[in-house]
């Protein structure tokens, strides 16, 4: 059985890997021409995708990769007094088990899990699946597949040929969301660095093995319909415009987006489907079920989502008709909580009047001098994601096959 998976960042290749292990075969094709290597930006794994990097035998390379940042220091807009915290009892408190990696460091780490046992096509992209399994490439030969997996992203092509665009509903939850590397003038190592005011938040951070830093910006503001994702020239100048005068500290960062290796901007938005799956395809991940960029945990969902698939096609011995419903049931929970924890998150970051601005540096000092015990104590109190993300558990799903398993091709 050949099943494609269209997307190699994260929740693809996490995929590939289980379904490996299950005795499928497994083909990735990704438009970008190779495995980026810009280091993209820091994203957040909870316990369940924690536990579940273990079981892939990843867990020690994350560690090692981890960003390594544990200091937090936070300048209010009009303030000149800084706040400083210590991140490490503020993750902590978040969660039992948590790590955070940048996002092309984690991708890598999961290609290389199952490297030997997929094929992998770079700069390619899927232009047409028919319902019995034909699929047509930008520039490959037409093939077939038993199944098709979208695990493109939040515009993604394989939702947007299957389903069209008239099967989702987009919920802007009011903020956008962008990050430039740049070089790290500041010498920052361990440290993240944020500017906060009303509507804005603005903030630069380095990882102990990368040269360069990262700069980070979320925002309040209508959504621009004129904008397409792939527009970097409008969506810098609604950056400028939105941050411009907030300090001279934050100028300076801006004056880096002419010169920027890497860029990302979208706006901060949740997808909603009745269903992720239809005929011979199904999306995993942001391609299905994205709970907000940078404030929904989506990268944690997106690693429990592809695990949760993967082991409902090995629990039903590849069919899909009984698989894909047992998978859209066993992640219903975990991608309704994420919506909610994307919106408390929203809030927090980004606040919406000056005494918001005040209780989110106050919470992180106070957090910070409280002994560890009551500071976690404190953090479960005052934020969803905490509660959420640790409560979520995932099934052990059939011991994974041989190389060459009953299900397919290995």
């Amino acid at each position: 059985m050949r099943i494609l998976v269209s997307g190699a960042s994260i929740a693809g290749p996490v995929l590939a890997h289980w379904l490996t292990r299950y005795g499928f075969g497994v083909t990735v094709v990704e438009r970008a021409p190779a495995p980026r290597r810009t280091g993209g930006h820091a994203v957040d794994l909870f316990r369940p995708a924690m536990d579940i990097s273990e079981r892939m035998g990843v867990l020690p390379r994350i560690e090692e990769r981890a960003t390594g940042t544990h200091r937090l220091t936070v300048h209010r807009e009009g303030s000149r007094r800084p706040v400083r915290a210590d991140l490490s009892k503020i993750f902590g408190g978040a969660s039992g088990r948590h790590a955070e990696i940048m996002r092309d460091d984690l991708s890598e780490i999961y290609r290389d899990a199952a490297r030997d046992d997929v094929e992998y096509v770079f700069g390619d992209s899927v232009t047409g699946i028919s319902p019995g399994g034909e699929v047509t490439f930008e520039n490959g030969a037409p093939r077939r597949f038993d199944l098709v997996v979208g695990a493109d992203g939040l515009h993604s092509t394989v939702r947007r040929l299957v389903f069209g665009e008239g099967s989702r509903t987009d919920s802007f939850v009011g903020a956008h969301f962008g990050v430039m590397s740049l070089p790290n003038v500041s010498g920052l190592d361990g440290e993240l660095l944020i500017h906060v005011g009303v509507g804005r938040t603005a903030g630069l951070y380095g990882a102990r093995h990368l040269g360069d830093a990262r700069a980070l910006f979320l925002f309040r503001g209508e959504l621009d319909p004129g904008c397409h994702h792939h527009d970097v020239a409008r969506q810098k100048a609604r950056l400028r415009a939105a941050f411009t005068g907030m300090h001279t500290e934050v100028d300076r960062w801006l004056d880096e987006l002419d010169r920027t290796p890497a860029f990302y901007f979208d706006s901060i938005t949740q997808l909603r489907m009745d269903t992720w799956s239809k005929g011979r395809v199904t999306l995993v991940g942001d391609a299905g079920y994205c709970p907000g960029a940078a404030v929904g945990g989506s990268t944690s969902l997106a690693v429990v989502g592809a695990y949760v698939l993967a082991g409902e096609l090995a629990r039903a011995g590849g069919d899909h008709e009984r698989a894909f419903p047992a998978y859209e049931r066993a992640m219903a929970e975990h991608v309704r909580g994420s919506r909610a924890v994307a919106l408390s998150a929203a809030k927090t970051l980004v606040p919406t009047s000056r005494l918001g601005v005040w209780g989110l540096a106050q919470g992180a000092r106070l957090i910070s001098a409280l002994p560890a015990r009551p500071s976690r104590a404190l953090v479960r109190l005052t934020t969803k994601s905490a509660r959420f993300h640790d409560s979520v558990t995932v099934e052990d799903y059939p011991a994974p096959l041989a190389a060459s398993g009953p299900l397919g091709i290995a």
